[in-house]
């Protein structure tokens, strides 16, 4: 069996503001506002958490290419479908990226392996979302 992991989010007491964090293992905790006014939504955190996913696979596959990072910023929209459920139908990533030894062919080639095998919040979304990316190298 997989490895398990758990949340525990409790509201706030008015509107649909929450606080949570993990539970097993546990970490400290965040606020996520459905009205984005206090903290980032729901689906603004899921973008999020797809961008920290996808942001620590390519860290770790350009360390093993030799690769001296030195800057990556992830910047992620999703487009949503106007009726319930207001669900993600496409994703765009923009990653712009600096380091040493940091060429073109390295950096598609640690997004992609993110993107299409390790990435384990991609692969959790729904499998027709249209998910594209673009890098921009300083």
């Amino acid at each position: 069996m997989g490895q398990t992991r758990s949340v525990r989010v409790d509201w706030l007491g008015e509107g649909v503001k929450f606080r949570g964090g993990g539970a097993d293992p546990e970490t400290p905790s965040v606020e996520v506002d459905g009205d984005s006014e206090a903290g980032p939504s729901p689906m603004q955190s899921l973008l999020m958490a797809t961008a920290a996913c996808t942001g620590a696979d390519v860290v770790l596959i350009l360390a093993k290419m030799r690769v001296g990072l030195s800057a990556l910023s992830i910047e992620v929209t999703g487009e949503r479908r106007t009726e319930d459920p207001k669900r993600f139908t496409s994703v765009r990533l923009r990653y712009k990226l600096s380091g040493e030894n940091l060429d073109r062919p390295k950096a598609d080639r640690a997004i992609a392996l993110s993107l299409d095998k390790y990435c384990s919040v991609v692969h959790s979304l729904a499998p027709d979302i249209d998910l594209r990316y673009d890098i921009e190298i300083a």
